[in-house]
């Protein structure tokens, strides 16, 4: 069975990596019912991590395409736990948290990059409800932490 999303993703200059394993005592996913509950994604690609405070360290450009990465580590714990990403119904909600600097009020144009790469992917079904939050420090000092709630076909 061809995965049309994954085709879709690809056709984007793009790739899923390897599922990420938790970085502490967590699982990636929870499933209840037709809803996923996905965990926190950090930037990692392979050994890179986008880490610091939002200007100062990590750009603007960086922490949005940090948001990017996360994303598509998501994706990948997605077609782990049900198998294709055509299983997808919609994009519940993304939640943002970008290590910020006190005076950096840029929050949504980071989480921008997340957003719009999921309706790049899914077209309506990315659309979701969302929140941006500026915080003091976020886990391994990575630039943006993202999690999602995700609704899939009943299956």
């Amino acid at each position: 069975m061809q995965d049309h999303t994954l085709a879709k993703i690809e056709s984007l200059g793009l790739k899923l990596p390897e599922v990420p394993q938790p970085v502490a005592a967590y699982v990636n996913y929870v499933r209840s019912g037709n809803l996923l509950f996905l965990s926190g994604g950090l930037p990692i690609d392979g050994e890179t991590k986008i880490l610091g405070k939002i200007p100062s360290v990590c750009s603007v450009d960086l922490a949005v395409e940090a948001s990017r990465i996360i994303i598509l580590n998501r994706l990948a714990v997605i077609r782990d736990a049900i198998g294709s990403l055509d299983h997808v119904k919609q994009i519940i909600a993304l939640n943002g948290f970008v290590n910020s600097d006190p005076d950096f009020f840029g929050h949504p144009l980071v989480i921008n990059g997340a957003s719009e790469l999921l309706v790049e992917i899914f077209g309506e079904r990315g659309r979701h409800s969302r929140t941006a939050l500026g915080v003091a420090s976020l886990p391994l000092n990575v630039s943006v932490e993202i999690n999602l709630i995700v609704e899939t076909v009943g299956m």
